[in-house]
């Protein structure tokens, strides 16, 4: 499967229809599966750059094409791209951070080529090494733009998987729930505008586990270690100088599977600026679970706003 072709759907479709194929780098979750589904709807053509033990196999059904390719490969993803005619290219999904940098060398085992090297080595070959999630993916929004791509925010192409404002499940509202998620909130901010995570969970005024590297549900887990008599807040928010194009927060039935596991009471995100996937499944689990989904806009940070 590494760096092989798999022509799927139809190749018609791609000659006949007068719109550019886009060009999806898919990583792990249902997020690249929902913004494909987004596309094929609209009768958008879709080229897959899929990341191996990341990506979801689904996408052989859902895209016009699919090269399954490691992240080191990123010459071969340009050749590809360029050989359909991309000219618009969309990141989705999440890659795993600690596994790709930090197991092993990662200049052995994802055997990068040219184009990877001259992204990613005045980064991560410098004396001052720079691996910060927004360093990296910004390199890459650049690497694309020097080859004559445009990088686009996958919401805006499906922005319907994007949260709206309001309390949208659950009915444990209280004062003190209220509270942590103000508290929450702008810690959370806070952590984000220094690139740290994204996620911090919260408890009577208390944090009790930040987001790292690690990810949201490793936080979530460690909470429910941390916290065995639960109750608590998980708060999830945009950085404040968010990119829309990458790594931008979401949440979905696993987020929600996780919390009630760890006997968390409420999930607070950003309106706007957050993705639910598989809404449905989402708040209906949060339902089933006794599980508070708000979602908020930062002015509506006071009490009667969330009461509200």
């Amino acid at each position: 499967m590494f760096g092989g072709y798999h022509p799927q759907g139809s190749l018609r479709r791609l000659a006949t229809d007068t719109t550019r194929p886009i060009g999806l780098i898919a990583g792990w979750g249902r997020f690249p599966v929902l913004v494909a589904q987004s596309l094929v709807a609209r009768r958008i053509p879709v080229c897959c750059v899929a990341i191996p033990d990341h990506a979801d196999q689904h996408l052989e059904y859902l895209c016009d094409h699919v090269l399954w390719s490691g992240v080191g490969r990123m010459g071969s993803h340009i050749k590809y791209f360029r050989k359909l005619g991309v000219r618009q290219v969309t990141m989705a999904g999440k890659l795993f951070k600690a596994d790709l940098l930090y197991r092993g060398s990662p200049w052995l085992r994802h055997t990068p080529d040219l184009e990877c090297i001259r992204t990613f080595g005045p980064l991560l070959l410098s004396r001052q090494r720079n691996a910060r999630d927004d360093s990296l993916l910004t390199a890459v929004t650049q690497m694309y733009q020097r080859h004559s791509m445009e990088v686009t925010s996958a919401t805006d192409l499906a922005p319907e998987l994007l949260a709206t404002p309001g309390w949208l499940v659950g009915k444990n509202r209280s004062l003190r729930l209220e509270n942590d998620i103000q508290f929450g909130w702008q810690i959370a901010k806070q952590m984000g505008g220094l690139d740290i995570g994204q996620s911090i969970t919260v408890k009577d005024g208390a944090v009790l586990a930040v987001e790292a590297i690690e990810g949201t549900d490793a936080c979530i887990r460690r909470t429910g270690e941390l916290c065995r008599r639960g109750g608590w807040v998980l708060v999830k928010v945009a950085k404040p100088r968010q990119d829309m194009r990458f790594d931008v927060p979401t949440i979905g039935p696993q987020t929600v599977e996780m919390v009630r596991d760890a006997k968390g009471a409420a999930i607070a995100i950003e309106a706007g600026r957050t993705i639910i996937v598989d809404q449905r499944q989402t708040f209906a689990a949060a339902e089933r679970a006794g599980i508070a989904i708000v979602s908020l806009r930062e002015p509506q940070l006071d009490a009667r706003t969330i009461a509200a």
